[in-house]
């Protein structure tokens, strides 16, 4: 039977045809349709029906991986769980930014919508082995980074300076403006942003739109990110104003992401700064005393949401008003 073209559009991406059950693919890999399920949903894919045909090789494959790591003792079956789901979160958000950049490509090329599935098969012949190998590259030199930063560390209770930076009014923004203009004000907002954090010696953690959450392991690192990001934002044309809350503190890490007081905090501080203010916590505040690079100013007593009363501290370069 022929494919259509969602069909074949999935193929072409897939680069392999689909020719199996998810009992198929169960009983080629040795484990109950229940397993392999809940590590299929772990990597972010709903259930299908048990008679649908949507299983490739790979597929298979990459089901006896999991259970080959599991039964190695690489890791227990929660971890590769977690490891899954990882990966999922992570993938999902990929391809998603590609698929929307593969849109609005064949859009400025004049595509019509009734050549679209064939133009996107050709593009996935073009682009796929190459991002392919760019993905494996770019995951091993990360996990080459992260491991060589935190081995040996209590990953429970790692002490980081954390930032947490806000575009004011972003929301009333949005309102104001076409969604295409909201698109290219989050893109810009998010790539300078990244670029400011990783080139000062930070680690993004993540982007919600329209803030940031990223880390530094000194609070000279944190204040300075801090810094770069208010005052190049300010530069940008149409871009909202930046507030930036900066704490220092213990800080727990889990599966890329970071939690703790340490993190609230930062994330308080920066409801109650001001346009183009960055505000530290009294712990990040102490670490930078006697840094002749800034310049801090004790504010008046603020009551935190949830974390009680503090004296924070504006945080300018020193030299400046």
């Amino acid at each position: 039977m022929p494919l259509d073209d969602g069909d074949a559009l999935r193929e072409a991406f897939l680069r392999e045809p689909r020719r199996y059950t998810s009992h198929q693919v169960a009983d080629m890999a040795g484990v109950p349709v229940y397993r392999a399920r809940r590590l299929w949903r772990a990597l972010g894919f709903p259930n299908v029906a048990d008679d649908a045909v949507e299983f490739t090789d790979s597929d298979v494959e990459a089901l006896r991986t999991m259970l080959r790591m599991v039964g190695s003792g690489a890791y227990d079956e929660e971890h590769m769980l977690l490891i899954a789901r990882s990966i999922g979160r992570a993938t999902t958000r990929l391809a998603e930014s590609q698929a929307e950049v593969g849109v609005e490509s064949l859009d400025q090329a004049g595509v019509p919508l009734e050549e679209r599935s064939r133009a996107w098969r050709r593009r996935a012949e073009l682009v796929v082995p190459d991002l392919a190998r760019l993905l494996v590259y770019a995951w091993q030199r990360q996990l080459a980074a992260a491991a060589g930063r935190i081995a040996g560390q209590d990953m429970s209770a790692v002490r980081l300076s954390v930032g947490f930076a806000d575009l004011v009014a972003f929301t009333r923004l949005s309102r104001q403006i076409t969604l295409g203009q909201l698109a290219r004000l989050v893109d810009r907002f998010e790539g300078r942003s990244a670029d400011i954090v990783t080139s000062s010696g930070g680690r993004v953690v993540k982007t919600l739109g329209d803030s940031v959450l990223f880390v530094a392991d000194q609070a000279h690192v944190a204040a300075d990110i801090a810094m770069r990001l208010v005052e190049t934002h300010a530069r940008g044309k149409d871009m909202p104003e930046l507030r930036v809350g900066l704490a220092a503190g213990p800080v727990m890490w889990r599966m890329g992401d970071v939690f703790g007081t340490t993190v609230n905090l930062a994330s308080r501080l920066t409801a109650l700064s001001l346009p183009g203010t960055i505000l530290a916590d009294p712990q990040l505040a102490e670490e930078l005393e006697g840094d002749r690079a800034f310049r801090l100013r004790a504010v008046d007593r603020l009551s935190v949401r949830g974390l009680g009363e503090l004296v924070p501290f504006t945080v300018t370069r020193a030299g400046t008003a």
